[in-house]
């Protein structure tokens, strides 16, 4: 099969996998949203081998084509900016999308209940990961999910904690997935230390895993709305005291921003 073959088997599949898209007309120019969307909204449940063996060649040649970028290409913060800041060589900042990185791990900010977003195409960095990696990704964290249920059937992953999955069809090795603390009102100090308690838990996970590279994204700034500025002093200090104690065990610890702001206001905190 070609890419477009692998597309159109994908899409046939997962159509007619739902009963309320079964019969639905599909437009050329749409196939790859409408592939993402079904992914999207699929409930995690048995996948056949065939499928995924097609789903994983596509997503793969797709990985390829939008390009791969090994964390050694990216510059740490002491030659990107003369920064005097403590463990300069074991600190990037990147632009750009967290899903070309070749590290060994990447951070997903996840829901409580772990499995993704379900919501089609949406823009947040929790459905950006789980369409990457493929279906797979769902079905490692729904197991995860219903382990915990056989002890507490009301459970949700706590604020703060750290689960670590296989990447799948990520460049990476592993994803690292955290739940961040939503901001409703007023920020708290509670909501600072539930922030904090994401970086920690998922540098010591990375430790406790022998992953030696890994690129956090923007914990809790977008859907959790979690003020940037306040997010980024939070990152950067956590990133330093946990390196202060462990810095032999990590080789490379991105900082991974999306948008131009964000890319300003860690900037401003380096130098």
């Amino acid at each position: 099969m070609n890419k477009e073959q692998r597309l159109d088997y994908l899409i046939k599949y997962l159509c007619e996998d739902s009963i309320q898209y079964k019969d639905m007309p599909v437009e050329k120019s749409e196939k790859r949203m409408v592939m993402r969307s079904l992914m999207n909204i699929r409930m995690p449940k048995f996948i056949p081998a065939e499928f995924l063996k097609i789903q994983d060649q596509f997503l793969q040649q797709e990985s390829m084509e939008k390009g791969i970028i090994s964390w050694k290409e990216i510059p740490h913060i002491g030659e990107q900016f003369g920064t005097k800041y403590e463990h300069a060589k074991k600190v990037s900042l990147w632009q750009g999308d967290i899903t070309k990185l070749q590290v060994d791990a990447i951070v997903n900010a996840a829901n409580s209940q772990l499995l993704g977003c379900f919501v089609p195409c949406h823009k947040c960095i929790d459905n950006t990961i789980h369409s990457a990696a493929g279906m797979e990704l769902r079905e490692e964290c729904s197991h995860y999910i219903n382990l915990k249920k056989k002890k507490d059937r009301y459970y949700e992953e706590p604020t703060g904690s750290a689960v670590v999955t296989k990447g799948y069809n990520l460049p990476c090795n592993y994803v690292i997935h955290t739940v961040g603390p939503i901001v409703q009102n007023m920020l708290t100090d509670s909501l600072r230390n539930d922030l904090r308690s994401c970086y920690y838990s998922c540098l010591q996970s990375a430790v406790d895993h022998g992953i030696r590279t890994v690129a956090f994204c923007c914990i809790s700034t977008g859907e959790y709305r979690f003020p940037n500025e306040e997010a980024a002093k939070i990152a950067m200090t956590a990133i330093q005291k946990f390196l202060n104690l462990n810095s032999e065990k990590v080789d490379r610890i991105i900082i991974n921003v999306f948008k131009g702001d964000d890319l300003e206001i860690y900037k401003q905190l380096i130098v």
